[in-house]
């Protein structure tokens, strides 16, 4: 009888993956350990997604906060939304993965506020109104 051939799993391909939602961005994290800082945004490095420094402050703001900044090696699919939507959906997802990674870390990044998702999203246009709130100018006579 033939033996099965289990395939050896590389350690680099074994990540602890997490999602984060903000408004209408919606980013898949993954996170690589023993990484040598590496953060990579649809393809592309982070200052070349993100070119302002807010938002690359917000992406690694989870791991300043942890003392983890340059450990991990971490790829993100991020879709909708706008510039900072996203970066503070991957900042909810980084956070979500280094608590997978690490239970201990969960209290520091939850004082932070990092773990919440922040639920705020556009309302919605009522009829007779331009917008959500705003009414047609108003005439006496």
């Amino acid at each position: 009888m033939a033996e099965k051939i289990i395939p050896k799993i590389k350690e680099q391909t074994r990540y602890f993956p997490a999602v984060g939602r903000r408004k209408t961005a919606i980013a898949t994290v993954r996170l690589y350990p023993k990484g040598s800082g590496q953060i990579t945004i649809n393809d592309k490095k982070l200052t070349e997604y993100f070119p302002t420094i807010l938002n690359q402050d917000i992406v690694n703001a989870p791991l300043k906060i942890t003392s983890l900044l340059g450990k991990f090696d971490i790829t993100i699919i991020v879709r909708g939304g706008g510039k900072t939507g996203q970066a503070e959906a991957i900042r909810l997802g980084i956070a979500r993965a280094l608590q997978d990674q690490d239970k201990e870390l969960r209290k520091t990044l939850k004082v932070a506020g990092f773990l919440k998702r922040d639920a705020r999203i556009k309302e919605r246009k009522k009829p007779g109104l331009k917008r959500a709130r705003k009414a047609p100018q108003w005439a006496k006579r």
